[in-house]
C-alpha cells in the first residue's frame, strides 16, 4: 500500500494517530465532573448580582456612548 504524504504535512496514519488520541483525552476530561468550587462560581455568576452586574455594564456604556456622541 503506497503511503500518501502531503508536502511538508503529516501522512494520514499518523493524523488517524493524533486524532485518535486526542479524542480519548479530551473524552476523558468530558468525563470528569465540573469540581465544586467552579460549580459553586458558575452558579453566583448567574446569580441576581451577576445580572446586575449586567445591567450596570449596560447602563454605564450606554452612558459613556452618549457622551462620547455629545463631545463629536
Amino acid at each position: 500500500m503506497k503511503e500518501v504524504k502531503k508536502q511538508g504535512g503529516l501522512n494520514a496514519e499518523i493524523q488517524s494517530r493524533i486524532g485518535h488520541q486526542l479524542r480519548a483525552m479530551y473524552d476523558d476530561v468530558v468525563r470528569q465532573g465540573v469540581p465544586d468550587r467552579f460549580a459553586e462560581l458558575i452558579r453566583k455568576l448567574d446569580g441576581p448580582e451577576a445580572a446586575a452586574a449586567a445591567v450596570a455594564g449596560a447602563i454605564l456604556t450606554r452612558t459613556m456612548e452618549g457622551t462620547n456622541a455629545s463631545h463629536e
